[in-house]
């Protein structure tokens, strides 16, 4: 089979969290690796994506993809090499991506399994970290929130939270190559220093320092024309006073409200949404997945001519390392895209 290695380490949902998700939520083991049937790929992952939607795959109930079952492998995004393979078009030493779940090996059918999106990478158009962050999910969701739901027009203000997250650093970078003014929202100072000064935006707001609607009526003198929304609660609230009329809000995420234990409470401006004959639409990312290749051409083109910038968080430990580093997302400690190696 082309691998000596014989146990695959798994991290697994124990319990629904909640609140905040704890140790005793998961279980971590090794499980004996099998023989690979007829048309099945066996991948080494070498790094997993962390992401906030994570917390919402948690949850059980209703939502645009079903919950994590307890005692399944955790779901998330990942790269890795083809290390045997039984598909004569996945041959071994593939440099591939897809919904690996948090563990070591992840074995696949691709002509079974078309949606855990296996799919080559090119390392020529980015590291595996970056297949993680601008040209994995997060780019994506950049991309296609921005450019169809957000639809953006040269000399319009665009406003983005979690403008230092993976979601938001392409989001910034990605408006300003299409003509708009671009304000961010990033919790501390090094953050705000960051989009602004290394991305190129034209104002960061500290949300931790200051307050959001003074930011916003110093930074946004004309008003917001679209806001691309990655936090809920709060700030979302602040900025729906002050679209301008057919302004456009993405909704992408809600990281302000994953971990609550009460009810989450809609947005208390929504009539905002009325009086501006505005528009608010959430987005999935899985929707456009027919059309992944157009935003990876487009975005690698904007990374070799410099025009857009790539930082990850990435920590090391391995999958041993995920609950607590998962914790990161929702304490704000990342900067830049949270990625867990599983090499070294």
């Amino acid at each position: 089979m082309g691998t000596t290695t014989t146990t695959n380490r798994q991290v697994r949902l124990a319990a629904r969290p909640v609140g905040l998700p704890k140790a005793a939520d998961w279980t971590i083991g090794d499980e004996p690796l099998r023989e690979l049937a007829e048309g099945e790929v066996r991948v080494r992952v070498t790094a997993i994506s962390l992401d906030p939607a994570m917390r919402g795959w948690m949850n059980e109930g209703r939502s645009y993809i079903p919950p994590v079952g307890l005692g399944e492998v955790m779901r998330a995004g990942g790269v890795g090499v083809v290390e045997a393979s039984r598909h004569p078009a996945w041959p071994v030493g593939e440099s591939v991506s897809g919904i690996t779940g948090v563990q070591t090996h992840w074995t696949v059918a691709p002509d079974r399994d078309r949606g855990a999106g296996l799919a080559r990478i090119d390392l020529r158009l980015g590291t595996p970290a970056q297949w993680l962050n601008v040209l994995g999910m997060p780019g994506m969701t950049a991309y296609f929130g921005l450019m169809d739901v957000g639809q953006p027009r040269p000399g319009e203000t665009l406003v983005v939270s979690g403008a230092a997250g993976a979601v938001g650093q392409t989001v910034g970078q990605v408006a300003k190559i299409k003509g708009l003014r671009v304000v961010g929202i990033a919790g501390g100072a090094a953050k705000c220093d960051w989009v602004v000064k290394e991305l190129g935006f034209d104002a960061c707001i500290d949300y931790k320092g200051g307050s959001v609607k003074d930011g916003l009526k110093e930074h946004c003198p004309k008003g917001v024309d679209v806001y691309f929304d990655n936090v809920g609660g709060e700030i979302l609230d602040t900025v729906l006073t002050r679209i301008n009329r057919k302004a456009r809000i993405v909704v992408c995420g809600a990281i302000s409200q994953y971990n609550n234990t009460a009810p989450v409470q809609g947005p208390k401006n929504y009539l905002s949404l009325l009086v501006n004959r505005a528009r608010m639409e959430g987005m999935v990312v899985f929707d456009y997945a027919d059309r992944y290749p157009q935003a990876v051409a487009e975005l690698a083109g904007y990374l070799k001519d410099g025009r857009l910038k790539s930082r990850e968080d990435v920590v090391a430990g391995g999958v041993d390392a995920f609950p607590a580093t998962l914790n990161k997302l929702f304490s704000g400690e990342n900067f830049g895209k949270l990625v867990l190696s599983l090499e070294g």
